[in-house]
């Protein structure tokens, strides 16, 4: 793939390493970027964690009846919202909690959380794929954000058990999943629910993020997606649009940020990622963003040939060079 088609913008990433990346110059860090899809079908998760205790979940009461998976791995209904856990055969410390989109109508395991768990297995990380409740299955709007901040507090309580480091938990999201991640990363300050056990106690906060083509703002002129439909309604005010956008909300003590999309993307405008790398910068808060020439929405892991295919390969070079995964880059 011809690298001077990419439009990289990005901070905390040095110039040494940007420029061996560049060059197609291999390092012990990652296995080449064609190496990617094989992992797509080589391992499953093993186990599921409940989020919330029998009869404590808060947000209403939800459907009823069985939960829906599609041919392709498309779920609805969810009424047991957990997290499918992705052991890795050693485990490196880092855990990442992986958000599937789909306009907060569906959930798209199959295409999008499934293989991205199965290769951040493949790198050693323990991988949590995130089943979460849609708000308009009778759940309150603020359901998934209630699940987002469970999750990472169950993650970290179970840490010592799966041999993960409490301080290198992540959280990675595609489409409206890229805005429950985002979400999830810069309000932790943000109580969803009240407390129900000592779980609560622990922080909410992950240490880094990974926003794949996402929705994250609900503003106008970028507010024409089902993510805003589904979240806040056909007509809601300047002030939930604003409560509810990513970008809007980043501080000073928001984590690390990594940002991909296509400059194509018909789904969620491109000017997501730019105004969010635009916030995350004015706080001076550590940020790479890869903008690809095509690609579109939804590609989850990217088709081998496409530009999109290296972000996994530039996921993990940002992260191990920010010493959030280990490895070394040479």
């Amino acid at each position: 793939m011809n690298r001077n088609r990419r439009l990289i913008m990005g901070a905390g990433l040095s110039a040494v390493a940007t420029m061996a990346f560049a060059r197609g110059e291999k390092h012990r860090a990652l296995r080449d970027v064609s190496d990617v899809a094989d992992v797509r079908t080589t391992s499953r998760a093993s186990e599921a964690l409940a989020l919330w205790p029998s009869g404590r979940m808060p947000g209403g009461n939800g459907p009823t009846g069985p939960e829906h998976v599609s041919a392709k791995g498309s779920v609805t209904n969810v009424s047991h919202p957990r997290m499918n856990v992705y052991r890795p055969r050693k485990a490196n410390g880092t855990a990442v909690l992986v958000i599937s989109g789909g306009g907060y109508r569906h959930i798209e395991l199959g295409s999008e959380s499934g293989p991205a768990c199965r290769w951040l297995q493949s790198l050693g990380v323990t991988a949590f794929e995130l089943v979460y409740r849609l708000p308009g299955e009778g759940w309150v709007r603020t359901a998934p954000l209630q699940d987002g901040q469970r999750a990472m507090r169950v993650i970290r309580t179970a840490a010592a058990s799966f041999g993960i480091d409490a301080q290198r938990v992540g959280v990675l999201g595609f489409s409206a999943g890229g805005h429950l991640a985002g979400m999830t990363a810069v309000t932790s300050h943000i109580d969803r629910y009240a407390p129900i056990d000592t779980t609560d106690t622990l922080s909410s906060k992950p240490n880094f993020a990974g926003l794949i083509y996402p929705v994250l703002s609900l503003v106008p002129p970028f507010d024409n997606t089902e993510t805003r439909r589904q979240l806040i309604g056909e007509h809601p005010s300047l002030a939930e649009a604003i409560e509810f956008s990513v970008d809007r909300q980043v501080t000073a003590t928001s984590p690390p940020t990594f940002l991909a999309q296509a400059k194509d993307d018909p789904v969620s405008p491109v000017d997501n990622s730019l105004m969010m790398f635009n916030a995350l910068r004015k706080n001076d808060v550590l940020a790479e963003m890869h903008i690809f020439q095509a690609g579109g929405h939804g590609w989850g892991m990217g088709q081998p040939g496409s530009l999109v295919h290296a972000w996994p390969a530039l996921f993990e070079t940002w992260a191990v060079y920010n010493k959030l995964i280990p490895g070394v880059l040479a």
